[in-house]
């Protein structure tokens, strides 16, 4: 974690001056979204792709085509890793099977960069960190909102002391009925395979807050309840394409419309019986669309966090209030509101826009950019600001969230990290 009292340093992620071989396991939409064609346009140089492997032999054969790759497609990790032999394996699978692949990967010998969340649950946490103390291995975890221009511009503005002691931050996550409706279309809707939204999702955002504020999470606790998806629907079925109200429901999703997801998923269904146009009120889903967190850290500051799944329009309202004055980020914003403001508030002095790089529009754009630049352009380079997150940072995100679906579970009660794990 960030502390002084952490552990567990991981080692620079790739040194070295010819082409890494690299393997992917877990090949659905993240891996060849952010991890598979990208680096294979951009990074062919630096980068070999060697391997790709998902439970689904289906989809890894897929994933060739997508990624436009000659790497072999594999069912099995050890046979994969046996015969193309890897130096970094990047793993994009279901959240909970993160931690498989990661113990395996560094007990034999390999680099590993993993998709955020690090972890679901605490025991493998506690796993991942001792596996990597353990074994000196190397660990990276993939925070892309680090890279967001006002996210490092904030970074800055904090680390000068622009307003003081950092007290408490605000944190208010808007998921429309597009985006936050897919993560109960999906195989997140069960708490066994994504931890919740508190992991799954908010990852990102706890990562962001405990970058800013230096320090990590000490104690938490959180109320979350499940209002709008799941048993709250009037009327269900399996999935979209074999539903008798297709007419009548709003969220009606036509995934035979989007050709890759065809490719990835539908034509792949036989293999794993997996719908990615799963029905919303699927009476099992047992995580949350409507979550509030408090957190308190190690160095006194406050974390207020509240995520919605179910609203008219997408967005984030981000507030860090200081001793000495306020910022305010509001990125993506929707329903009108002007987006991707930057705005500094010193105490008895003026509000000022604070200029920043503007995103590009539909994801993460540059940020996923500048994020692979620094792992396969920059491996070793200096990193004053600190975007490169290692094991510690992939535990203590994984943790808040952990430990706020634990204080739901328990009625809300207060949750001590060190009562978790020993770190």
């Amino acid at each position: 974690m960030t502390s002084s009292a952490a552990a567990v340093v991981s080692a620079p992620l790739l040194e070295q001056s010819r082409r890494l071989r690299v393997a992917l396991v877990g090949t659905g939409e993240r891996c060849i979204r952010t991890w598979g064609r990208p680096v294979q346009a951009d990074y062919s140089d630096v980068v070999e792709f060697v391997g790709l492997c998902d439970i689904n032999g289906l989809r890894a054969k897929a994933s060739q085509d997508l990624m436009g790759t000659k790497a072999p497609a594999y069912v099995d990790f050890e046979v994969m890793v046996r015969e193309t032999k890897p130096e970094l394996v990047v793993i994009t699978t279901m959240d909970a099977a993160h931690c498989r692949y990661v113990l395996r990967a560094l007990e034999l010998g390999l680099k590993v960069m993993c998709e955020k969340p690090m972890c679901t649950d605490e025991s493998q946490v506690q796993a991942v960190v001792d596996a990597v103390k353990r074994t000196g291995g190397s660990l990276a975890v993939a925070f892309v909102m680090r890279h967001y221009p006002a996210a490092t511009k904030i970074k800055e503005l904090l680390l000068e002391r622009a307003i003081g002691d950092v007290i408490s931050v605000d944190f208010h996550e808007y998921l429309d009925t597009a985006h936050g409706a897919s993560y109960f279309r999906r195989w997140h809707n069960l708490k066994e395979n994504s931890g919740t939204l508190l992991c799954t999702k908010a990852s990102h955002h706890f990562d962001l807050v405990n970058w800013w504020v230096s320090s990590d999470p000490v104690e938490v606790s959180a109320e979350g309840s499940l209002k709008v998806y799941g048993r709250n629907g009037a009327v269900r079925s399996t999935h979209c394409r074999a539903c008798p109200f297709k007419k009548q429901c709003r969220f009606y999703w036509d995934v035979m419309q989007i050709p890759p997801y065809v490719k990835l998923y539908v034509e792949c269904e036989s293999e794993d019986g997996y719908f990615r146009d799963g029905c919303l009120f699927r009476e099992n889903t047992n995580i949350y669309d409507t979550m509030s967190v408090r957190a308190r850290y190690e160095n006194g500051v406050v974390l207020n966090y509240l995520a919605n799944a179910y609203l008219p329009y997408e967005g984030q309202a981000i507030a860090i209030n200081g001793t000495q004055g306020r910022i305010d980020w509001n990125p993506f914003s929707g329903g009108g509101f002007k987006s991707s403001e930057l705005r500094l508030a010193r105490a008895f002095g003026k509000s000022e826009v604070v200029p920043v790089p503007p995103m590009r529009t539909g994801g993460d754009g540059e940020a996923d950019k500048a994020m692979r630049d620094l792992i396969f352009r920059n491996p070793g380079g200096k990193d004053p600001l600190g975007f490169r997150a290692d094991v510690n940072a992939g535990a203590a995100s994984s943790l808040l969230g952990i430990a706020g679906y634990r204080s739901i579970e328990r009625g809300g009660e207060k949750v001590k990290i060190s009562n978790l794990v020993r770190l």
